[in-house]
């Protein structure tokens, strides 16, 4: 009995610590956003935006992120994996790993002014970082892949190449 009331009690403490998550920062992109993404071998593709800010004398990445209203079946519903997998640096160094805190849009032209979702870093803003823009990176990465029984099929893969949505 003990021992089941223990581990309820574990459970509980457990779940109420994987329920927190750290504040949403949402904040409007500035007047010149970094643009960034990739196309997919089978057409279509990703457009990220991103801009960097001061917040409490540390370093805020903004952005959002657009996928190509016109693309394979192959790739439907894997652009959310495939800029999770991406990253930004200011500087020559990476200061956001992963960037599923930003917000899907539609397509367009120009995302200044967008409602972006906001990663607060542990880099301490500088002198001077309001002169400098952010650096995308997306990996190459294999998004779909086929092999029937004979050693061949299909494979499709995302390649950064610039902004890749349309708009």
């Amino acid at each position: 009995m003990i021992r089941h009331v223990a581990f309820t009690a574990l459970a509980t403490l457990l779940a109420g610590c994987a329920a927190w998550t750290a504040p949403k920062i949402v904040a409007q992109l500035g007047s010149d956003p970094v643009l960034s993404g990739g196309v997919y071998s089978s057409g279509g593709g990703l457009t990220v935006a991103a801009d960097l800010r001061e917040y409490e004398g540390r370093t805020l990445v903004c952005g959002v992120w657009a996928q190509s209203e016109a693309q394979s079946a192959l790739t439907k519903g894997k652009a959310r994996g495939v800029v999770a997998t991406g990253n930004v640096g200011v500087g020559g160094r990476t200061i956001v790993r992963g960037l599923s805190f930003m917000r899907e849009v539609p397509p367009m032209a120009d995302y200044a002014g967008q409602k972006a979702g906001c990663s607060l870093t542990d880099r301490a803003w500088q002198p001077g970082d309001e002169a400098r823009q952010a650096t995308i990176r997306i990996p190459r990465q294999v998004v779909f892949r086929e092999i029937d029984g004979l050693g061949s099929g299909l494979t499709v893969t995302f390649k950064q190449s610039g902004p890749g949505a349309g708009g």
